[in-house]
């Protein structure tokens, strides 16, 4: 990674978040032991506290689980204040392969060349090593935008064409247009961002009135396109995968599920203990509990 792309991507990482979100991210660091926490998402954005936070927490060591990351959800109270959490947990070896290319993954590197911010680390080293992950996701996103993109073009159109991309090879339902979106919001972040990680990448490209014409030889175009062909056919799958873990391992599932509920409908159901121990086992119950007071409320 080049020292211009590493010091942006360093400026980045230091954006200032709420105390609170400071202080969740550490007591999730703290009690995984991890290395580090990322905080990502669209309240990253808007520093708001409502609704769910989002969190990478990053571990030492070798990753433990196959199909990862693992997911839970937790909430918290603190200084007054009900915070409520998603968080994503595998280990920092992991997320930098990922970030590289290096896996058979499509989610990290094109989530993680949006804004995130480190709000919590273990020490300087496992912040070097995130910094150095965080490089290599725009460089690999940026790699790939090159090849999928146009000939010539401004670099939203090539941050269009990847995120198209990648949208289309996982599983999840997105409007159309949300790549758009995505470099609206982020208008900033992503300001100049193609240029550095093309030349941190080593593609040489050339720049006329804000058109970008990249220089990808015909055989490195084609290499990068079979890389992407390869993940692009397992990353339905490997939701699928995903998803269907997170049925028997999503901890704190029926909170989530729970607070969904309320939030969209109005409507409270009590988590027991066992709906909290064994969400699929109590999911028939709790369906007629909801369809009961669906109806009182007509």
């Amino acid at each position: 990674m080049s020292e211009t792309l590493a010091n942006r991507i360093a400026a980045a990482l230091e954006r200032p978040v709420d105390a609170a979100v400071a202080a969740y991210a550490r007591r999730l660091g703290e009690e995984a032991g991890a290395q580090a926490v990322l905080f990502y998402g669209s309240n990253l954005r808007t520093g708001s506290l409502d609704g769910v936070l989002d969190f990478y927490v990053l571990l030492p060591g070798d990753q433990r689980e196959a199909i990862w990351p693992r997911v839970s959800y937790r909430e918290w109270d603190h200084a007054g204040v009900r915070l409520r959490a998603k968080i994503a947990t595998l280990s920092l070896q992991q997320f930098a392969q990922a970030a590289n290319g290096g896996s058979r993954d499509t989610t990290i590197w094109a989530r993680f060349v949006q804004p995130s911010a480190l709000v919590w680390s273990a020490h300087d080293e496992a912040r070097s090593q995130v910094l150095a992950a965080l490089g290599a996701a725009a460089i690999t996103a940026a790699q790939l935008a090159a090849a999928v993109g146009p000939s010539r073009g401004t670099a939203e159109d090539f941050w269009r064409a990847l995120f198209r991309a990648t949208y289309q090879a996982e599983f999840r339902v997105e409007k159309p247009g949300r790549e758009n979106a995505i470099l609206e919001v982020n208008a900033a972040h992503f300001d100049g961002l193609l240029p550095l990680a093309w030349e941190a990448g080593g593609i040489t490209f050339a720049c006329h009135d804000g058109l970008y014409e990249p220089d990808l030889p015909a055989a490195e175009r084609a290499r990068v396109l079979q890389w992407w062909r390869r993940r692009a056919r397992l990353g339905k799958p490997l939701n699928l995968l995903r998803l269907a873990k997170a049925t028997t391992t999503f901890d704190g599932a029926a909170d989530y599920a729970a607070w969904k509920l309320q939030r969209h409908t109005g409507i409270t159901l009590e988590v027991t203990p066992f709906r909290a121990r064994h969400p699929l086992l109590a999911a028939p119950g709790a369906l007629f509990e909801l369809w009961r007071k669906r109806r009182a409320q007509r």
